[in-house]
């Protein structure tokens, strides 16, 4: 027998409804109630035991019968009821099994609208037979997408009121991270009053540095200097080509910045292309630049609330929208048994110490790593930003990274700010494999939402990941 997870259709209910679901091998009669997922609340599900085989199943919502429309079914003595096939060996889709058409959607909302399936039995592993999109669809979509962020500027980010922080270049590092943690913001301008202009930014990666290089023993930058060194002071040292981790590696010597009349596609491929989370949008009414204003910090979660909000209601124009994230070529996934990975997917357990887990943000260049148990499902997610937590009250002069547990340092976060690193009242952002593309940038279009965890549901192990970035080199192909 294998287990089912009948959650797979998704079905949307009022919080308060109940949902339950009867199959034809327990006679209609015993039932398996259906609970939320947790991190999906709208999503319910159950998990039973079924044979190799053809199963009848149908669902009871709020004391009505009901079946899922876009799931196979077929009609009986038990009038429509939904079928799941479960075979040794891929087999094509019998013809008595094919959806029924039965009108509009009036009974059931169900999120993965754009394909059948078949589940098959593989040496006892349950596989999905992923919908497949064409190449013609993909190239359409992006070259719509392209045309929209052409024709559109970075003055469109510019919100109608709203602050933007800046720091003088020789401020003390120290005082530095204290304000973007008590900010929550993880990065910053800097503003160098002798040049008149700004300089460069200050981000949580920074400080990441700082406390590696302050856990070396051959540093030169000790507690005592951290005090007084300022954010020019480290700068200037960080700008010589330094081994980290045996890989000379220069850094940039510029601002990377933009203008309120660049286009939205420029500043997206700007931001791509020099490997940073936000592009200062400067502007100056001089030739020579002088005087320059700040006006906004641009990101790709900003461009992307921009393209949700023009196809919202011309999603038709875009044929990948609809597409669940599963049959694109998008993001980092775990390999399945007998595939390469050229990008194996970074996770971590909550015991693995804090020095392993700056590393492994330094050495991937990647802003987050999932927190997984000894089955790898979800438990929380260290981000770069996490540790500008360690800047209150000093406490990272009080502790030692290789002593410090990941779970350590997170709960550390969260009993000095316990909605640190919150959105709607969750830490993991997550989704599922067969969330549709639009559904995957809405959220990512939120502010401070930078990746989402794709987890299977109910056991919720870690299917995959998906960042903003992702998205972008996707849609700009």
């Amino acid at each position: 027998m294998a287990p089912y997870n009948v959650g797979n259709s998704q079905l949307r209910l009022a919080p308060s409804g109940s949902l339950e679901i009867y199959q034809l091998e327990r006679r209609w009669s015993e039932h398996l109630p259906m609970s939320p997922v947790e991190g999906c609340p709208t999503v319910f599900q159950a998990i039973c035991s079924l044979t190799p085989g053809l199963h009848q199943y149908k669902f009871f919502v709020d004391g009505e019968w009901r079946h899922d429309e876009r799931q196979p079914s077929v009609t009986g003595n038990y009038g429509i009821v939904n079928t799941v096939l479960l075979a040794r060996e891929p087999d094509p889709f019998p013809a008595n099994l094919i959806p029924e058409t039965h009108g509009s959607r009036s009974n059931m909302d169900v999120d993965n609208d754009a394909f059948q399936r078949v589940v098959t039995l593989s040496d006892g592993t349950l596989q999905e037979a992923a919908p497949r999109i064409s190449e013609a669809d993909i190239q359409l979509s992006r070259h719509r997408v392209s045309v929209f962020l052409s024709t559109h500027t970075a003055y469109e980010l510019l919100p109608e009121s709203g602050k933007v922080i800046a720091l003088d270049i020789n401020l003390p590092v120290k005082q530095a991270f204290h304000i973007l943690y008590e900010q929550g913001i993880p990065v910053a301008p800097l503003w160098d009053f002798y040049k008149g202009q700004f300089v460069g930014v200050l981000s949580a990666l920074d400080f990441i540095l700082i406390l590696r290089e302050l856990g070396n023993h051959g540093s030169n930058l000790t507690e005592e200097e951290l005090e007084t060194h300022t954010i020019s002071a480290w700068k200037e040292g960080k700008m010589k080509v330094r081994q980290i981790d045996g890989n000379a590696r220069p850094f940039q010597r510029h601002l990377i910045h933009a203008g309120p009349f660049d286009s939205l596609k420029d500043l997206a491929l700007k931001i791509l292309q020099n490997e940073v989370a936000t592009v200062p949008i400067i502007h100056s009414s001089s030739p020579d630049g002088s005087f320059p204003q700040l006006l906004h910090l641009a990101s790709l979660s900003g461009i992307l609330k921009c393209i949700c909000r023009h196809f919202r209601h011309s999603s038709g124009s875009l044929p990948i929208l609809q597409q669940p994230i599963s049959a694109i070529p998008l993001g980092t996934w775990v390999p399945k048994i007998g595939e390469s990975n050229g990008r194996p997917l970074a996770m971590l357990r909550p015991r693995a110490s804090l020095s392993s887990a700056l590393s492994l943000l330094v050495q991937a260049q990647v802003s987050s790593i999932p927190i997984v148990d000894d089955n790898d499902s979800l438990l929380d997610i260290y981000s770069r930003s996490d540790i500008t937590a360690l800047a209150k009250d000093r406490a990272y002069a009080q502790i030692h990274l290789d002593e410090m547990s990941v779970h350590q340092a997170l709960q550390l976060g969260q009993d000095a700010n316990p909605s640190f690193g919150f959105f709607n009242g969750q830490r993991c952002q997550m989704c599922l494999r067969s969330d549709p593309l639009h559904k995957v940038m809405e959220r990512l279009a939120n502010p401070g939402v930078r990746r989402l965890v794709i987890v299977e549901a109910g056991s919720k192990r870690v299917e995959g990941i998906i960042s903003l970035s992702d998205v972008f080199r996707f849609l700009l192909g």
